[in-house]
């Protein structure tokens, strides 16, 4: 019976993606490419002082994205410390400095990890003119340097790949917004809050008391789900349910975190004027998802022991309401997608459940992935395949007319190596430095052993990945940890986005040549299985050592 319901919650959740992605896609192409702006967005521009007519090389691109970054840290690390003086603040204390950096890193970089309780950490100001403010600008900035990148590959030898201030403004104003109003009414009606209602007490039908928190949720979980941002408004994330109070609300959450990242697959291939390339990419990562969905569902399912059999599944750190099933479906396509949010305690999942978790942000959440991240990250890959294929059967590489030379493939190969290189050097930085591995054994980690060096293994992942879920059982908000995974944040986000729009500008200064019968084809089924191949391999070759340490061994031992 689980299993039929799975299998109608799958059939509905396709339907329900292609339903909205499609028109939402054909939405999305025309907004970045369309010369007309709004009237609300010419007062955007005036007020910014820029030219929405000027194109803009990719140095100009960057700047505009790394200015708005610093600007926003600033901002809401500021925010944070001047709590107190703030309306709306429920009488809370300023952040502490440490907690502050991490936080304000933490949704600036679309990561949105949290190393603390919200509910009685931040007032309502800071959820909403900060935290969520941020939902809104790191999902535009996302989505604004994948369109980056699709214009370098569909150009012509201009040498640009747009407007940054254009992009952000359109995503906004035509994509996140009016789909974040939309969510959040029909969340309101299937029973999530919005109000300003802080901490009322009630007296329970014992003739106690009772605190419940309040707080304007609906709107932040929108955006929270639309933008692949995470976080909670409440500690216990999508668990709790004033976020998410029914099977529906559950299931229309994973809609909205799998909409943009599915839909912009068609946008870019209606953007390079070939639909079969958006198909190939979605093909691509619909393969990927199913293999570690399914990977996940036998691994919580098989579960192990005689309580485990009892309860008809590893059901530890899940609610009842939700179930094995539909706790894997929503854990897989939280960490596929770089959204922290959970509806059920992945440091719960059974040794080898939890690994594919982790193995979901070292694939690079790129089945779909992000809003954005996930469509470049793909492309990357993809090239990378190209490449590798050229070089096996003695052709010079190319990706849709665009030929793929050293200066290419060094972009590519920097930005496969970046996101690695943050997590093991952070997690072997961790345990190498005698007084940094002495307090995290002693203070952070509550699981000593294989399990506790996982749960530090997946907060550097998931902090590099920029995706934010965490195993719950470690506790972060240290000097270190702060420290650290801020540091991760912001490399793991802005590293990579470097080099994606240096190759978006040297893919935009080539003129496009003629594919020919020598070329790889890159819309038929042994791309996908390549594409699909390469992501694989690679991050087996990058990861398999420190999983065997981790995961991996716990769940031998199991």
């Amino acid at each position: 019976m689980a299993g039929l319901l799975f299998a109608l919650t799958l059939l509905t959740l396709v339907v329900a993606l292609v339903v909205f992605g499609w028109p939402l896609s054909t939405w999305m192409a025309r907004t970045y490419t369309s010369d007309t702006d709004w009237r609300v967005e010419r007062g955007v521009y005036r007020l910014l002082g820029v030219d929405a007519r000027a194109e803009q090389r990719w140095p100009n691109y960057l700047r505009g994205i790394l200015a708005i970054s610093v600007l926003g840290v600033l901002f809401l690390y500021a925010l944070q410390r001047l709590q107190p003086l703030l309306p709306f603040s429920l009488g809370l204390p300023a952040v502490p400095p440490g907690l502050a950096f991490n936080t304000a890193i933490s949704f600036v970089t679309n990561t949105n990890w949290q190393s603390y309780s919200p509910e009685v950490t931040v007032g309502y100001t800071v959820q909403v003119a900060g935290l969520a403010a941020q939902n809104f600008l790191s999902a535009a900035i996302g989505i604004a340097v994948a369109i980056a990148l699709v214009r370098g590959i569909a150009a012509k030898s201009t040498g640009t790949v747009g407007n940054v201030w254009v992009d952000l403004v359109r995503t906004i104003t035509r994509v996140l917004l009016p789909l974040s109003l939309a969510a959040a009414v029909v969340l309101l009606a299937t029973g999530v809050i919005q109000n300003l209602s802080g901490f009322p007490v009630v007296h329970t039908l014992t003739g106690g008391t009772a605190t419940i928190p309040g707080g304007p949720v609906a709107s932040q979980e929108a955006i929270k789900e639309l933008g692949t941002n995470g976080g909670g408004f409440f500690n216990a994330n999508s668990a709790h349910p004033f976020e998410n109070p029914t099977g529906f609300s559950d299931l229309l959450e994973i809609v909205l975190l799998l909409l943009i990242p599915f839909a912009l697959t068609r946008v870019f291939g209606l953007m390079v004027g070939d639909r079969r390339q958006g198909r190939a990419v979605l093909a691509t990562m619909v393969l990927l998802f199913a293999i570690v969905l399914g990977a996940m569902a036998a691994f919580e399912t098989a579960g192990g022991g005689t309580a485990t059999t009892a309860a008809g599944g590893a059901m530890e750190g899940k609610e009842q309401r939700f179930g094995v099933l539909t706790s894997v479906l929503f854990a897989t396509s939280t960490t596929l997608t770089s959204t922290g949010a959970v509806n059920s305690m992945h440091d719960s999942f059974t040794p080898l459940g939890g690994m594919v978790a982790i193995i979901d942000m070292m694939l690079g959440e790129l089945a779909p992935g992000g809003v954005g991240s996930g469509l470049y990250g793909f492309l990357i890959v993809a090239i990378l395949a190209v490449f590798l294929a050229g070089l096996m059967i003695g052709r010079t590489p190319s990706y849709l007319g665009k030929q793929v030379g050293g200066r290419e493939i060094t972009f590519v190969s920097l930005y496969i190596l970046t996101t690695p290189a943050v997590v093991l050097i952070g997690l072997g930085l961790t345990f190498a430095i005698p007084a940094v591995a002495a307090d995290v054994s002693s203070t952070s980690i509550a699981n000593p052993g294989p399990h506790g060096f996982s749960e530090v293994l997946y907060a550097f992942t998931s902090a590099g990945n920029n995706n934010g879920s965490a195993f719950a059982g470690l506790s972060a908000n240290t000097p270190w940890l702060n420290a650290s995974l801020g540091a991760a944040m912001w490399l793991g986000r802005y590293l990579p986005i470097v080099f994606v729009l240096a190759l978006a500008g040297s893919f935009a200064n080539q003129e496009p040549r003629p594919t020919g019968a020598g070329m790889l084809a890159t819309h038929r089924p042994q791309f996908v299985l390549l594409t699909a191949g390469t992501v694989l391999v690679v991050s087996a070759l990058t990861y398999f050592p420190v999983l065997a340490l981790g995961p991996l061994a716990e769940g031998l031992a199991s």
